[in-house]
């Protein structure tokens, strides 16, 4: 299927899909950064600096609608959501999941899956947003997956909303769970020794947490910051080792292979950009692993056409969502 990638990053999810066979027509960003990374690992099709957050159906149409997608994706940015955030849907960045579900109910693609934290689940603006996609006629399979069963060496939740217009609600679902792992991917599982270290440093969000963890575990969340071993770290009792003068941090380009990128994915500019966008990215093979279990269910079906809502109800549907978001 044709794919445009919304809120794109670096590219974790438009790589990750188009491992899985689907062909990335275009992708849509506004933070330079991470634009000028996915041109540098993409130059087979354009990546186009828009702020996705001032959208208009009507003004902006046609910038999506030329290519003709037959799937939108897109990981709308989840720091009001994330439990590393401050779980404030005010602060802005929670409109974005509003703006996703404009930009996909106006070009009205076959496909779309939208990905963010598993705590988004309880907010308003994507229940908001649910109510919307499912008012323009989609059948929605709604899932959180733990990456480390999906093919990626990380405890990593990701709620994933998939839609097929005319479709059936949760029919990928069997899918999305039939072809889960019996167990977590550790990182020696995906990387073996080539680390060189036994076990590894993540800071903790809080010393109540432990911050020393071993490669016979998945890696936890990869975040968007990456910091040394501090002089008071006090210890913790699940931590796997004890502070030593050989313990260290993962490095930037070990952060990124267990976010699942190839090796040769280059990354370039600032440390804390670098550090900030793969902590962000959707890891490779999670997109791939959801991109393949959509395919599956293409081909082996169940398939169901549903009737479409009426179009004046969904219209008013799409101007309360903005008035929403503007007020």
């Amino acid at each position: 299927m044709r794919v445009n990638d919304l809120f794109c990053g670096c590219g974790g999810m438009s790589l990750g899909f188009q491992r899985a066979g689907f062909q990335i027509l275009a992708a849509f960003d506004h933070w330079k950064p991470a634009i000028r990374v996915y041109k540098k690992n993409f130059s087979e099709h354009p990546v186009i600096d828009f702020d996705l957050a001032n959208f208009s159906f009507h003004a902006d149409k046609s910038v999506f609608a030329r290519f003709n997608p037959e799937m939108i994706i897109g990981g709308p940015p989840c720091q009001d959501f994330s439990s590393a955030g401050k779980r404030d849907e005010s602060l802005g960045r929670a409109d974005l999941t509003a703006s996703f579900a404009l930009i996909v109910t106006t070009i009205r693609p076959t496909w779309f899956v939208m990905e963010n934290v598993d705590r988004a689940a309880s907010s308003q603006a994507y229940l908001n947003a649910y109510k919307v996609l499912k008012a323009a006629g989609y059948g929605l399979t709604q899932t959180i997956l733990d990456a480390s069963y999906c093919g990626v060496p990380q405890a990593r939740k990701r709620l994933f909303l998939i839609g097929e217009l005319g479709g059936i609600d949760e029919a990928v679902q069997p899918y999305l769970q039939k072809n889960l792992a019996s167990r977590p991917m550790t990182v020696r599982d995906y990387l073996g020794t080539s680390l060189d270290i036994e076990h590894y440093y993540r800071h903790p969000r809080s010393y109540l947490r432990r911050g020393i963890f071993s490669i016979d575990e998945p890696s936890p969340t990869i975040r968007g910051v990456n910091r040394p071993v501090p002089a008071g770290y006090p210890g913790h009792p699940g931590d796997t080792a004890r502070i030593s003068t050989t313990l260290r941090p993962l490095t930037t380009k070990e952060r990124s292979l267990i976010q699942t990128f190839p090796p040769d994915f280059v990354f370039e500019g600032t440390k804390a950009d670098t550090e900030q966008m793969i902590g962000n990215a959707v890891p490779v093979k999670l997109a791939e692993y959801v991109a393949k279990c959509i395919q599956e269910y293409r081909e082996k079906g169940p398939i169901s056409q549903l009737p479409l809502p009426n179009k004046y109800e969904f219209k008013q549907l799409q101007f309360q969502m903005l008035a929403d978001i503007f007020a």
